[in-house]
């Protein structure tokens, strides 16, 4: 098997979609025994010693994850599309793949108004 150079590789994944590429790097997690997630080891370990802890704050962004698509799933497939700018085989998938985040990091209202529509559609979904 031909070795491929690092730009070949990058070349290949450009054509990727989001999805395909999320899958490859589950893949190469599982085969390799690695995590692909960026260290935040620092950032994790809380306030530096003398320093007071800040009061919780307030939660300002949201993820809307879809835990199952019920039986409608076309339907639901449909809002995900327009909750999204992913194409059907991409929605499909993703719907396919529940539990799976549909919106990421949104505002409380934008999560709330998703969520809706997506029960509305026939779908169990939860705001984190």
């Amino acid at each position: 098997m031909a070795k491929l150079s690092n730009d070949e590789l990058i070349e290949a994944f450009k054509e990727m979609s989001l999805i395909e590429l999320s899958e490859f790097v589950k893949q190469f997690e599982d085969v390799f025994d690695v995590t692909a997630a960026a260290p935040v080891a620092a950032a994790a370990a809380g306030p530096a010693a003398g320093a007071e802890a800040p009061a919780e704050e307030e939660k300002d962004e949201f993820d809307v994850v879809l835990e199952s698509a019920g039986s409608a799933k076309i339907a639901v497939i449909k809002e995900v599309r327009g909750l999204t700018s992913l194409g059907l085989k991409e929605a499909k998938a993703l719907v396919d793949e529940a539990p799976k985040a549909v919106l990421e990091a949104v505002k409380k209202d934008d999560a709330e108004a998703a969520k809706i529509k997506l029960e509305e559609a026939g779908a169990t979904v939860s705001v984190k």
